[in-house]
């Protein structure tokens, strides 16, 4: 069964049986200080405007201003580590004797990560450190361009786990002539290093969701490392990529998120797979506790 829960997601972790899930996807906020969004334009008539479009006409843009209630988020914690923990004890739980969890973080984050992941599953569980590389967005003038994010791959178990590498794409040979017409029309199973655009701007993926993950990135994932009919969760599921990978590759889906416009997205983009609605109340928070970090209820919100 298909299910989209709206709720805070240690919460519904906690209700969730033991080994009851295949395989895990969590893409948390990474804890960068900023206010994640997608900028919104739209363009209009203008003779003297800066685009030029069908038949040379010309238009205008104009940034829309983001609307309170929107896609984007707080994207900072006072305790980043303390706020993942809970969840990723509760990940481990709930993963089955074969299954996997894939933690994607980037530069900033993941060597702490990684040794909070290692103390929580065990260091010998840790199979992979994948790099998603891409090559979009602005230039740094005074460091290297950071243009990668890190997935960190743990199993349940050190050597027993899924992992169909025949069930993969392909991708090319960076000299295929190297290794003949035959393997070059054929491909290479992909390494830990994985070349894979952005979701475009203006493609037909976008959810206009901010930070919104590239389904050829989930499907890999989904496809390799669970199997048609298992179960795949995302407990920070923002534009519900990991529920359509899933979908489309025969397994069943449970998406997590407190957000309601991640949930109306998620809604709108899953309705052919006939997902539940489900809501779980809210963590009560006091008033004194409220007023010392206001901060935290819009952090929790997921970047995918």
């Amino acid at each position: 069964m298909n299910r989209i829960v709206q709720g805070d997601n240690l919460t519904v972790l906690q209700s969730l049986a033991a080994a009851s899930v295949e395989l895990i996807y969590v893409d948390p906020p990474f804890n960068t200080g900023k206010r994640q969004s997608r900028t919104q334009m739209k363009t209009i008539r203008d003779e003297a405007g800066d685009r030029v479009g069908f038949g040379g006409r010309r238009y205008r843009t104009e940034v829309l201003e983001q609307q309170n209630g929107g896609t984007g988020y707080g994207d900072r914690f006072d305790d980043f580590l303390g706020f993942l923990r809970p969840r990723l004890v509760e990940a481990h739980r709930i993963l089955s004797p074969t299954g996997s969890l894939f933690f994607h973080i980037d530069y900033r984050e993941v060597h702490y990560c990684k040794v909070m992941l290692d103390e929580i599953f065990g260091r010998e569980c840790f199979q992979n450190e994948i790099i998603w590389a891409y090559d979009y967005g602005a230039r740094a003038t005074k460091r290297w361009p950071a243009k990668h994010d890190n997935i960190l791959w743990y199993t349940r178990d050190p050597k027993r786990y899924t992992f169909n590498l025949n069930e993969s794409d392909r991708i090319p040979y960076m000299a295929p002539g190297l290794v003949g017409a035959t393997k070059a029309a054929r491909g290479k199973t992909p390494t830990d290093v994985w070349w894979h655009t952005i979701v475009s701007p203006t493609g037909k993926e976008k959810t206009g969701y901010a930070t919104q993950k590239p389904l050829g990135i989930l499907e890999r994932i989904v496809r390799v490392h669970s199997n048609p009919g298992d179960t795949v969760l995302d407990f920070f599921a923002g534009s519900g990529t990991t529920g359509a990978a899933a979908a489309r590759h025969d397994r069943s889906f449970l998406l997590v998120d407190e957000s309601a416009a991640a949930i109306a997205v998620m809604e709108k983009r899953l309705t052919a797979y006939a997902p539940r609605r489900e809501d779980m109340p809210l963590p009560r928070v006091k008033k004194t506790e409220a007023r010392r970090s206001t901060r935290a209820p819009a952090s929790r919100r997921s970047r995918q």
